[in-house]
């Protein structure tokens, strides 16, 4: 891990207008400066840069944060890759922190790996490119196929010449070890002593982390050989998991964000061929079946898929429960069928960009009539084969967890297979609620309301915060709670209590109110509040906490949520005839002595409310004892009480 000096120092160099122009033309405005949001389509410029914060804005899509979280929402890193890209561009050395002896010989054992894996990848294309059998056939083979040099180079496409164990041989004498030569997969040891290659007479393709790195390979064979399989991949090892891979993503992530939607197709070169026509959101999973962690991996950057199959009617039919997996994650997909004796990488190569975007556009259908138009062909006219059709299409129905996007595949599903629509409608309420079902989906579930939830917050503009009420929820609160902290905390308001003037600091107040009452449901709010806790404890009450303390949060949300609250929409200015007249704009700030005591007094009234409600519900047990019942009445007693006293307190009845 990067340790906590290295961490500072990086943010401390960090100018925010030099890392943000390294991929944004910025527009000076007054103090800040002005951009086209570079993570959705606009027009008119709502992204904002603020040199003096240190942070970015998009007023439009939400977005925010520092610099180190643009690196890594722009380029789709994670995020100690992102502090190190950082690092690199202000020439910081980074020192990691020391870790244990298991850790320290885990990463390096990575590490080692990942290295070994780079000279490998730069070997075959030396191979490929330097000697005359790579020429001859390894290059003979892109060039059959129409890779053009740019796109060889661009790939990284290499060749493993045909004797035996020379990639091995070179490696061993280069002082490479051979622990790390078999645990990437590209040495084998034979049993009879000596070695071999792996990928011994085979082009290769390298397969690449989403950061670039390579992590492994894909060779194709060149000879016809029936015992040999026609690819082969690395095997599974601490730096490659097949399952969590996607080949072509880091050549494609950009395009897939840029134009929110993801192509899925079959095989490396497809990916190649794809890209080399003009198309480049595109990618393959690497010669393996669709796996969960996959389909997550396009989430991180879309929800929208669009799966290409080839002409061939078995491997269609066999693929089909890729479907179910995509729709199970909560992601919209369609599916394009390539006419017969056709695949992506010969129709690309034959067709433009344009033309190659328009036929999928044309002939892309929702899973509901491709699967319909696919397996009617089997069913026909046989009743029986055309409901085992509508129990396949309503378990893929029964997999999307949206139950608006269900409701409107159930109706059409109905109005397609002629069947009564609530048998249908039982029926995926009864797939749904099986033990096993819910087992697989209860975890996606909460993830997705958690993600859903985290995307509301960063993405919603926070210019200010609306004035409490006693309609308002506890999630308005929090909000509410933590901004006034991170606005205003070191300033002081002054409240009259009876006929004395009293003066209050606004975070001192907060804090010593909800000391007993804090348990914010919300984690991102809960993680600003603690943080500023932190530091009011270490400052004391009127000491200005740094906003870099927050915008650099090392967790990405909890960034951006800072941002939206720092960083409220002031491209806007008092016109000059107001300020000509000197007219006074009443302020949030001017208004602390009203909307501090007003937020703390609804959180607590709302808290004890909360309370009293799980109380109440407790009573409807009619197994409970007299004495049970006895002592639960008297602490809703309590609590109402309570709950008048600080009404009272606030002159008023919250209700």
């Amino acid at each position: 891990m990067i340790d906590r000096e290295t961490v500072d120092r990086i943010y401390a160099a960090a100018d925010i207008v030099e890392v943000v122009s390294d991929f944004v033309s910025l527009r000076k405005k007054g103090v800040n400066y002005q951009a086209c949001c570079p993570f959705h389509s606009e027009k008119t410029p709502s992204f904002v840069v603020s040199p003096s914060k240190g942070v970015f804005k998009c007023f439009g899509c939400g977005k925010g944060g520092n610099a180190v979280t643009f690196v890594m929402e722009h380029e789709k890193m994670a995020y100690g890759d992102a502090l190190k890209y950082v690092a690199r561009k202000y020439n910081i050395e980074v020192r990691e922190r020391e870790m244990t002896e298991e850790e320290s010989k885990r990463n390096d054992d990575r590490e080692s790996m990942m290295v070994v894996n780079g000279w490998a990848a730069e070997y075959f294309q030396g191979i490929l490119n330097d000697t005359d059998e790579g020429l001859s056939v390894g290059y003979g083979y892109f060039r059959e196929r129409g890779f053009t040099d740019a796109t060889i180079k661009k790939f990284g496409l290499g060749y493993c010449p045909s004797k035996g164990d020379a990639m091995t041989t070179k490696a061993l004498g280069e002082g490479y070890k051979e622990q790390f030569l078999v645990d990437t997969g590209l040495s084998i040891k034979r049993e009879t002593g000596g070695w071999y290659d792996r990928f011994t007479g085979r082009v290769i393709f390298p397969i690449h982390s989403i950061s670039g790195r390579v992590i492994g390979f894909g060779g194709r064979i060149l000879k016809k050989n029936e015992k040999a399989a026609k690819y082969l991949n690395s095997p599974e090892s601490v730096v490659y998991n097949k399952s969590q891979s996607l080949y072509g993503l880091y050549y494609a992530k950009n395009s897939i964000a840029r134009e929110n939607y993801c192509i899925l197709v079959e095989g490396y070169t497809d990916v190649i061929q794809m890209h080399q026509s003009g198309v480049e959101n595109v990618v393959a999973s690497s010669g393996t079946s669709l796996t969960t962690d996959q389909i997550k991996l396009i989430g991180r950057f879309t929800k929208n898929i669009t799966v290409i199959y080839d002409g061939d009617a078995a491997g269609i039919k066999a693929s089909l429960r890729g479907i179910d997996m995509i729709l199970r994650e909560g992601l919209n997909v369609r599916v394009v069928l390539m006419p017969d004796g056709e695949d992506p990488d010969s129709f690309a190569k034959t067709h433009s960009a344009e033309q190659v975007k328009d036929f999928i556009r044309e002939n892309e259908e929702d899973f509901l009539r491709f699967k319909t138009r696919l397996l009617m062909q089997d069913a026909g006219n046989d009743p029986l084969k055309k409901a085992g059709l509508i129990s396949d299409i309503v378990q893929s129905i029964s997999e999307i967890p949206d139950p608006i996007i269900r409701s409107v595949f159930i109706k059409d599903c109905a109005r397609t297979m002629d069947v009564d629509e609530q048998v249908l409608v039982s029926e995926v309420a009864r797939k749904r609620h099986t033990v096993q079902y819910d087992r697989e989906t209860g975890e996606f579930v909460r993830r997705m309301q958690d993600q859903q939830r985290a995307e509301a917050q960063t993405a919603e503009r926070v210019t200010s915060f609306k004035d409490v009420s006693a309609g308002s929820n506890m999630e308005e609160l929090e909000k509410a709670i933590v901004g006034y902290l991170l606005k205003y905390g070191e300033l002081n308001f002054t409240l009259k209590e009876g006929k004395n003037l009293i003066e209050l600091n606004v975070a001192e107040t907060i804090f010593t109110d909800l000391q007993d009452d804090i348990s914010f449901r919300n984690p991102l709010y809960k993680a600003l509040y603690d943080c500023y806790e932190e530091q009011f404890r270490l400052l004391g009450a009127g000491a200005k906490v740094p906003e870099h303390i927050f915008v650099n949060h090392s967790d990405p949300e909890v960034c951006n949520l800072a941002v939206n609250i720092l960083m409220p929409n002031d491209n806007y200015e008092l016109s000059v005839m107001w300020k000509r007249n000197d007219f006074h704009i009443n302020e949030e700030k001017d208004k602390l002595a009203e909307l501090v005591p007003d937020v703390i007094t609804l959180y607590k009234s709302k808290t004890i409310e909360s309370i009293i409600d799980d109380l109440k519900s407790r009573l409807s047990d009619d197994t409970l004892p007299d004495e049970e019942i006895l002592g639960i009445m008297q602490s809703i007693s309590a609590l109402n009480e309570a709950r008048t006293k600080i009404s009272k307190k606030k002159q008023r009845l919250i209700l």
